[in-house]
């Protein structure tokens, strides 16, 4: 099983490291791009998938647990010199492949450009010498505090969620296509069990991202949304609609008649 090597995942595996779904189960961790690629590969067969993946590979989503926000996500930041419309180069970590396609709908379907997106490693000062943007994820975000940036700053969570009004699913629990059907009771479980322990994790794993441990329990507590329903999942099915749309990685240009009011 491919598992996402990021805080806001450890709650829902806390039961299969910790709990009575800990020999259900072998766990190996990954960036969230290469738990994909596992899955693809037949390397694992089950993973935490990034949500975009739905579009690419025929994965059978395993209902009712992943990583969702109905706000502000705090660890998805699109981070600009420019004002947002002016966006023509944007440095991604490419991490994270949802990440990425959020940018580039909210950039296009708000802001009404298409930007250039090349794949640089999360240092931020390196990333905007030659873009006019940087997306920032996962734990690199959860490093920086966005007011303190001199720069434009948007959280990508609140900004689906301001304009869809729709929760923003960034990862669920999948399975190949060729796998036998899964029971979801032991990934709901495992996840129950995490948010019971939310104190735990955040005393475990606070200093292996680098935030103080108060950071990493309002973040997990506040932030992310771990329980997935029907509003999750109709948020889930407007992103990829959205995400199905773009086509390959723009050049930097500007997208006529689709922008969308705040």
């Amino acid at each position: 099983m491919s598992v996402v090597s990021y805080l806001n995942t450890v709650p829902l595996v806390w039961g299969m490291l910790h709990g009575e779904q800990r020999d259900l189960f072998d766990l190996s961790f990954a960036i969230p791009a290469e738990c994909a690629d596992r899955l693809e590969s037949g390397l694992a067969d089950i993973g935490i998938v990034p949500a975009v993946e739905l579009n690419r590979q025929k994965l059978e989503i395993i209902r009712g647990a992943g990583i969702a926000c109905h706000g502000p996500v705090r660890s998805i930041f699109l981070i600009s010199k420019v004002p947002f419309e002016e966006v023509r180069k944007l440095a991604a970590d490419s991490t994270s492949r949802t990440s990425v396609a959020l940018s580039r709908v909210i950039l296009s379907r708000k802001y009404g450009v298409e930007p250039e997106v090349r794949s640089h490693k999360p240092h931020l000062p390196s990333m905007l010498l030659d873009a006019d943007a940087a997306l920032i994820i996962g734990d690199a975000a959860l490093v920086l505090e966005p007011s303190e940036l001199p720069f434009h700053v948007l959280d990508l969570g609140a900004e689906w969620t301001r304009m869809t009004g729709l929760p923003m699913v960034f990862a669920v629990w999948a399975a190949r296509a060729e796998v036998s059907p899964q029971d979801p009771k032991p990934f709901l479980d495992s996840m129950r069990f995490g948010l019971d322990h939310i104190d735990d994790i955040a005393r475990s794993e606070h200093a292996k991202v680098g935030v103080s441990e108060e950071l990493a329990r309002s973040y997990l507590r506040e932030n992310i949304v771990f329980e997935l329903g029907d509003r999750e999942y109709a948020g889930l099915t407007t992103f990829l609609q959205y995400a199905s749309e773009l086509g390959p990685l723009g050049e930097g240009k500007p997208v006529e008649g689709r922008k969308v009011s705040a």
